[in-house]
């Protein structure tokens, strides 16, 4: 049933981004970070640094956005995708791989109405620790060169901005559209994923099928959605850096701002290098395949039935 899915699909979301948050977190501020102003080195490094300056909670800046929003995304992207495979398939019979990348399709356009605000509030949260460190650290080479390294690992603590406030200000100033930013380049990254993914993981699934009436075991679900997941992830890690960069409402010293997805495009690529483009890739790869492993066991175990079954009779 409908109420159903969208049940397994906001529990699948939550229990997915608590457990990988950190490292989404690590991800956008190693893909936002330009030449000549590097915080990170790596993922280790990101999180070690971030722990020392904003504390453990800080791994989880901008979690309260995802947390709330992520529960609609994934409803409408599982339940999405199953409408399309339903009504794409001709009496029953097995849908041939166009059109299981079809039904991918229109379950990436559906869920960006709320993957792109999401993505938005989100990135300037998580970013924000990452501009603090940049200051202290411009401070301290005007003030006392021999203090970079200490200025890098404790960067200083400063108020930031929460969702709500992002969310009043870009209301106030732009309007709806304001939430939207980026959403060329979300639909970009989205789409393609679903079109890859949803195929992908329904192939590599029916492999531990032993009956097609069957489900298969909750493990073959959960290693086929972090196969499906992590492979779709890296092929579409371009977009995702070109979104971050675009969605990015506050910049570093001396870092670019773009006008549009080309402009980027363009200045990524003469500036930093094609490999610019996949920064952040093993960290996006290690965020989505736990993230959509968990998010199919639980959508394929079922659990909105059970608890929809424990309800009182007829109020289910």
């Amino acid at each position: 049933s409908l109420p159903a899915k969208l049940i397994n699909g906001g529990i699948a979301g939550l229990i997915g981004v608590t457990c990988v948050f950190p490292i989404d977190l690590a991800k956008t501020r190693l893909q936002n970070q330009q030449n000549g102003q590097r915080m990170y080195a790596s993922l280790s490094d990101c999180l070690i640094k971030t722990i020392r300056s904003e504390g453990y909670f800080g791994m989880y800046r901008g979690a309260a956005v995802n947390l709330t929003l992520v529960t609609p995304e994934k409803a409408i992207k599982l339940a999405a995708n199953d409408f399309f495979r339903h009504h794409l398939s001709k009496d029953g019979k097995k849908l041939t791989l166009l059109r299981e990348m079809l039904a991918g399709c229109g379950a990436g356009t559906c869920q960006v109405i709320v993957t792109t605000p999401m993505e938005m509030l989100k990135i300037q949260l998580q970013d924000a620790g990452r501009l603090a460190a940049q200051k202290k650290l411009m401070a301290a080479q005007a003030q006392l060169p021999s203090s970079r390294a200490a200025a890098a690992a404790e960067p200083a603590l400063e108020a930031r901005p929460t969702a709500t406030q992002i969310t009043r200000e870009l209301l106030r100033s732009k309007g709806i559209a304001g939430l939207y930013k980026g959403l060329g380049a979300t639909l970009l990254r989205d789409v393609p994923f679903s079109i890859v993914y949803f195929p992908l993981f329904a192939n590599l699934n029916k492999l531990g099928q032993k009956d097609p009436n069957v489900k298969a075991p909750f493990y073959v679900s959960f290693l086929s959605g972090c196969v499906a997941g992590s492979t779709a992830a890296v092929a579409v890690n371009p977009c995702d850096v070109i979104k971050t960069r675009l969605q990015s409402l506050q910049r570093g010293v001396n870092e670019d701002t773009y006008s549009g997805i080309l402009d980027c495009t363009k200045k990524i690529w003469q500036r930093e290098g094609p490999t610019a483009f996949f920064k952040g890739a093993y960290c996006r790869a290690l965020v989505i395949a736990p993230l959509f492993g968990i998010a199919q066991v639980v959508y394929f175990l079922g659990i909105a039935e059970f608890l929809l079954d424990m309800l009182p009779e007829g109020r289910a």
